[in-house]
């Protein structure tokens, strides 16, 4: 069998991974982009996908790549604390199964799993689809085709395959009423205030948050409501505009901020369709159930998505019969988190004085016994059903209590580490 799945994001990658390793499938990648992502921000990692990536045993290149957070700060303009979250109370409502991890991170810990034997090719993407009963023909932005069994769209919310195949974005894409927007830059004094915190502005309508990486940047998360869904033409001047008032840091960040092609920028909106797949292609992740980043989950459920539909075509009698599994069982968990990421937008971004003070509020009862179980469920949303129950994990993965009880760990992050170096070492 062979898949050609175009889109090499964290979706894209994880399916290729299983298709190939497990399934012993041919598989081609192709991605629009020129190469790599480097945009992005700092997402929690935890969910279906937290029991994904330890199943894969990508698990100990993540915790490698991950950040020690020790909690989200809520400043005002000069800097002072008006409400925090601590990551322990997050983390305890979890069973400890969380980490934080940059996005571009996620996706390099899983490009690097890939077999050699997978094609992975960037710069290409495409642009004529010819389906049939038993196959698809998959012509290419630079003019060349590939034949397969399957093809898949993993091409985030603006997927060209769902263009394609399925019909316009405007049809299927819901706008949520935000932009958001990312980016890093250089400043010792404000990496060094920020130390291991993830701090945020104490505000109404717009909220930015720094937080210091490894390499000495800083990284700045954006999000601000907007009645329109299109992208200025000037993103750095809109940034610029939006939140030049605000004070302590966010002067130093945007006077850094780097040229609108080093910015990553979108709005915050969920995909719905009456189907994921017409015949032999299927979308998986953004493109077909963006929850988006209200819902703190994306990632996550873009890897455990991709490890179901994996799971039902090696168990499936035809392709057909495992996207209409994949489906099946994978939808309703995708609705629940949708609904709840409308549901929980205004405490995500206050739109009032009120709704700010009620945030506060809500923030400093964590403390109170039981409420940092309630509040980090509330964060969290509703874990059932675990992975196990929708799809073939080994014994030991999966579950909400295995990571305290799964032998080596730190020795599995060395060997992850020591692998990850060797093949840096091969490929110079």
């Amino acid at each position: 069998m062979k898949a050609v799945i175009c889109g090499a994001g964290i979706a894209g990658l994880s399916l290729a991974g299983r298709l190939h390793n497990v399934l012993g499938w041919e598989v081609v990648v192709v991605e629009k982009a020129p190469g790599p992502r480097t945009e992005g921000y700092m997402i929690d990692f935890f969910g279906p996908g937290y029991d994904a990536a330890e199943a894969m045993g990508v698990l100990p290149w993540l915790e490698e790549l991950g950040y020690p957070i020790s909690g989200a700060a809520f400043v005002d303009d000069q800097g002072r604390c008006r409400a925090r979250l601590g990551y322990d109370q997050f983390a305890r409502s979890l069973n400890g199964r969380l980490l934080s991890i940059m996005r571009p991170d996620l996706e390099l810990a899983l490009r690097e799993r890939l077999s050699f034997a997978v094609g992975l090719r960037f710069g290409v993407g495409p642009a004529h689809i010819d389906a049939s009963t038993h196959g698809v023909r998959v012509t290419l932005t630079d003019g060349s085709s590939v034949d397969a069994d399957l093809l898949v769209g993993a091409d985030g919310i603006h997927s060209t395959v769902r263009a394609l195949a399925f019909g316009e974005e405007q049809r299927y894409v819901r706008h949520l009423g935000y932009h958001t927007a990312a980016f890093t830059f250089d400043d010792p004094e404000a990496h060094a205030e920020l130390g291991d915190r993830f701090c945020l502005t104490d505000t109404v309508g717009r909220q930015m948050g720094l937080y210091a990486l490894r390499d000495g940047k800083v990284a700045a998360f954006i999000v601000h409501h907007a009645t329109e869904p299109c992208r200025p033409d000037d993103t750095r001047a809109a940034l610029r505009r939006e939140y030049g008032s605000l004070g302590w840091l966010v002067p130093r960040a945007l006077a850094n901020c780097p040229p609108p092609s080093r910015i990553y920028y979108d709005q915050v909106a969920q995909t719905d369709l009456p189907s994921w797949s017409r015949g032999r292609v299927v979308l998986i992740g953004d493109a077909c159930h963006a929850v988006s980043l209200l819902a703190a989950q994306g990632a996550s459920l873009a890897i455990a998505g991709a490890y179901i539909l994996a799971d039902q075509l090696a168990r499936s009698r035809s392709i057909e019969e495992a996207l209409a599994g994949y489906e099946r069982l994978w939808r309703p968990v995708i609705t629940r988190r949708q609904r709840s990421a409308r549901r929980t937008a205004r405490w995500f971004l206050p739109a009032s004085p009120r709704q700010l003070r009620l945030r506060r509020l809500g923030l400093r009862s964590v403390g109170l016994p039981g409420a940092s179980r309630i509040a980090g469920t509330a964060l969290a949303g509703r874990q059932r059903p675990y992975l196990r129950q929708l799809a073939s994990v080994p014994a030991w993965a999966g579950t909400p209590d295995t990571s305290a009880q799964r032998p080596g760990r730190s020795k599995r992050a060395q060997a992850a580490k020591s692998s990850r170096e060797q093949t840096r070492n091969a490929e110079s």
